[in-house]
């Protein structure tokens, strides 16, 4: 597979095509302990964005969800404003409260709103715009990367953060079941993420050539790296806890497409009295791969 499409970030961004009732206050915690888990993958790919981006004065988190990222933009950069922005007020009030308890405050700020547009609200341009598996929640993606491109000053960096691989929680063959069921699951995943897409209002179907997208939107020096979350076994109660809910989550939402033995193993997985359950097995892990693309707008 060439991607990995973050289950739960992909919720947090359903708002985009799906415009339903959605307790935001009650999956902000759900979304902020995921981030924290996932804050070594990100720090390093700050800190390599902060050899690209020296000093810069507006910091944008476009699609910041409750302000992991952004508050770690902000340790990162300690000269620099950041603004988190994203449509669901709720979880920019615990950005907030985040950047409160860090001490960042008074260079914090939030914008609430639907992307691209709402960019057009900020104060001045962006130095830096960080995108985290925003962009494709966005219909059109290279109409979406033009709009962010624009809100930049010169000199400025946009980074996207999109694709990867997979994340892997257990052995392949977990001494139950038929091996393979992580894989079985991302091929489910796979095709909702491309139903999700062509769902979307606007949606133009893009090949995810992410450096040449960047590139259409008139941005220059492209540079792609991965960064890795490597958590080995034994996990952690905080890594556990991440597993079990991610499976939980796929458990739910594919349940109706596996076949009888995958669903039974998946309960298995899931039961905390099963001795073989993610909450009691010493052998899983978290291990994942995430993209940062980015570019910069010419001076």
């Amino acid at each position: 597979m060439a991607h990995e499409h973050d289950h739960e970030h992909d919720q947090h961004h359903h708002r985009h095509h799906d415009h339903g009732d959605i307790d935001w206050a009650g999956m902000a915690p759900l979304l902020e302990s995921q981030a924290e888990l996932y804050a070594p993958l990100y720090e390093r790919a700050l800190a390599w964005l902060a050899r690209q981006q020296t000093d810069p004065g507006l910091v944008v988190d476009a699609g910041s969800g409750p302000g992991v990222v952004s508050c770690l933009l902000a340790e990162t950069f300690p000269g620099a404003r950041v603004v988190a922005v994203d449509g669901a007020e709720p979880l920019l009030e615990r950005a907030r409260a985040r950047a409160e308890r860090l001490g960042v405050a008074d260079r914090f700020g939030t914008l609430a709103g639907e992307l691209p547009g709402v960019l057009g609200d900020l104060d001045y341009p962006a130095d830096l715009l960080w995108a985290g598996r925003s962009v494709h929640h966005l219909g059109d993606q290279r109409a979406a990367l033009a709009a962010f491109a624009g809100r930049l000053a010169p000199g400025g960096t946009l980074a996207v953060l999109e694709g990867g691989l997979p994340a892997r929680f257990l052995p392949r063959d977990l001494g139950f079941g038929r091996p393979g069921l992580q894989a079985r699951l991302d091929a489910l995943h796979e095709e909702w993420f491309a139903q999700m897409r062509a769902g979307l209002p606007g949606s133009v179907a893009e090949t995810e050539d992410w450096p040449a997208l960047l590139a259409a939107a008139g941005l220059g020096h492209p540079h792609s790296r991965s960064f890795l979350l490597d958590l080995p076994a034994p996990a952690t109660g905080r890594a556990r806890a991440h597993v079990a809910a991610t499976l939980s989550r796929l458990r739910d939402s594919f349940g109706d497409h596996l076949d009888a033995g995958d669903r039974a193993t998946l309960d298995r997985l899931l039961d905390p009295d099963d001795e073989g359950s993610v909450h009691r097995r010493p052998d899983v892990f978290v291990l994942a791969a995430h993209t940062v693309h980015t570019a910069t707008k010419s001076l």
